[in-house]
């Protein structure tokens, strides 16, 4: 089992900051800013290429929200939202995550 699949389960600890029937999102052990936060499918896609259209917007969907949730919250405005496809290409941990790195 994947790592993100563990931190799903709950067998690994994280500091979540969203989760519905399909998606997680939950702040990153490395941040590169304050809060940043990776949004993850439930089930378990290697990267963008291997997951179902419906699957990647119900991502995408809680991506948009999260990123709402901390420009009201916190005053938030820049944000860049990444996802690394393949290990040339920064990818580490192989289930599809977006980041949301908040920019100040």
């Amino acid at each position: 089992m994947c790592l993100f699949c563990k931190i799903v389960s709950g067998e690994i600890p994280s500091t979540k900051v969203y989760e519905d029937e399909h998606v997680a999102a939950f702040l990153d052990i490395k941040p590169k800013s304050e809060h940043h936060t990776l949004v993850i499918p439930k089930a378990h896609y290697v990267n963008i290429l291997d997951m179902p259209a419906d699957e990647l917007s119900r991502v995408m969907a809680a991506v948009k929200h999260i990123a709402e949730e901390y420009r009201g919250k916190y005053g938030l405005e820049n944000f860049n939202i990444v996802h690394n496809a393949g290990a040339k290409a920064g990818q580490e941990v192989y289930h599809f995550h977006t980041h949301i790195i908040p920019r100040r």
